[in-house]
């Protein structure tokens, strides 16, 4: 078994603003990181609104935790997920988490989550708010992965346009990275300059991996060599 088989992961719902539909890919991407072993749902089960996840959550061993609406107006889910995740956190037992939310009042627990040097993946609708995106590691749009995961028998077509802000990133990641004498530069070494600087997943774009991504875009050329890694040139 990999070490990263090993690693405990948390992942916490938003019922009232997550939907259950995206739930399979939710899992799916988070085996990136490890085993979920925790999986909990917070809402007030008494709202009908809910009833979609309640098949999931005995299909998917996920456990309801019940939050009445005390004060009309006042979203007491928010504060119990946040008190569970850094319980979580503080025990010492989990090493990542995900947020299933639309929300943008989990920006300071993912900020804080990852201060102790966890990923935290947010998982959101396209509408999230950015401060809420960009705490993350990495947030993923649900809409995108349950597209993707309908196309899975297919190469994904991108689900939408590659924007100026995602290719200035993708520029300024290559010219901040190490290039050989033919200006090739590592993929993986302008993944991580892009992933330090900014929360975006490739999913989000249509594309499982960012050499499909890349690969898609004319600014660039894509090699790969007998060493099994691949290299990235900007043309223009």
């Amino acid at each position: 078994m990999s070490v990263i088989d090993q690693l405990n992961i948390a992942l916490l719902i938003d019922a009232d603003n997550a939907s259950p539909s995206g739930i399979d890919p939710v899992l799916t991407v988070l085996a990136e990181l490890g085993q979920v072993n925790i999986r909990r749902a917070y809402g007030n089960w008494r709202k009908t609104s809910l009833k979609g996840w309640i098949d999931r959550m005995h299909r998917y061993g996920i456990e309801p935790q019940q939050q009445f609406d005390i004060t009309k107006g006042k979203n007491a889910t928010d504060m119990k997920m946040t008190i569970d995740a850094m319980d979580l956190l503080y025990r010492g037992r989990v090493q990542g988490f995900g947020i299933m939310s639309s929300d943008s009042d989990f920006m300071p627990l993912a900020m804080r989550i990852r201060q102790d040097g966890y990923p935290v993946y947010g998982f959101g609708g396209a509408k999230t708010p950015e401060a809420f995106r960009e705490a993350c590691s990495r947030f993923i749009d649900v809409n995108a992965l349950v597209k993707a995961e309908k196309q899975e028998e297919r190469r994904p077509a991108p689900s939408q346009h590659i924007d100026e802000e995602m290719l200035h990133l993708l520029v300024d990641a290559y010219n901040a990275s190490r290039r050989d004498d033919k200006g090739y530069a590592k993929l993986s070494e302008v993944g991580q300059r892009a992933g330090n600087r900014s929360s975006f997943d490739t999913r989000n774009y249509g594309f499982a991996r960012l050499i499909d991504l890349i690969e898609s875009i004319p600014n660039f050329s894509v090699e790969r060599r007998d060493s099994g890694q691949a290299y990235v040139k900007r043309l223009r």
